[in-house]
């Protein structure tokens, strides 16, 4: 595949969304990089980007407990105090994690006080949560803590194998997802590029 290409599948993918202070943190479960991922967080904690942090994820991979209590516990094991949480332990996919995490919100705080969120997630995932929160709560301002914990920089993710095959399965699945209405274009951004992997 020519680099051109490899330039837009990354320009579209992993677009650019530079954090900023927020109603709400939403930091997407995971099971790779949770290191990374809850320095990323209580590092945004702590310059006063956002009071609140809603942590969504599951039980996954055949594991005990969910993804929200281990990156929880890690996050109050750095200090953020645990009143500053919002944990979804359900969710198993991203839809789920919008869906039952935006429930969970509602729990705590009037969703009417939520206008903006920061994302916190894995970076070759930046485009399906953007594009899950428009379809599942629209309305939002949004930026994005992008998470690279591949050990090159984003703009060589087609040179290290498995930053690309997360990146070009995620482009892959992004049609099918909006054909079935999971997803929705995000307003302003560029469409879906006519290249294929």
């Amino acid at each position: 595949m020519p680099n051109e290409a490899f330039q837009h599948i990354g320009d579209y993918m992993m677009p650019s969304f530079p954090p900023q202070p927020s109603d709400l943190g939403f930091l997407f479960g995971t099971r790779h990089g949770v290191p990374e991922f809850c320095e990323a967080a209580y590092a945004l904690w702590r310059e006063g980007m956002f009071q609140r942090l809603l942590v969504s994820g599951g039980k996954t991979g055949g594991q005990a407990r969910s993804e929200a209590e281990l990156i929880g516990d890690r996050l109050v094991e750095l200090g953020m105090p645990a009143s500053s949480l919002i944990l979804e332990t359900a969710a198993t996919n991203t839809g789920e994690n919008v869906i039952l995490g935006r429930a969970a919100v509602a729990e705590h705080v009037s969703l009417e006080s939520i206008r903006s969120v920061l994302v916190i997630g894995k970076v070759c995932s930046t485009r399906r949560y953007l594009m899950t929160l428009q379809r599942h709560w629209p309305g939002l301002r949004m930026s994005v803590c992008p998470v690279n914990y591949f050990g090159v920089p984003v703009e060589r993710w087609h040179e290290h194998e498995e930053f690309r095959a997360r990146v070009l399965g995620e482009f892959g699945k992004i049609p099918g997802y909006l054909d079935c209405d999971f997803l929705h274009e995000i307003e302003g951004c560029p469409p879906y590029p006519q290249v294929r992997p």
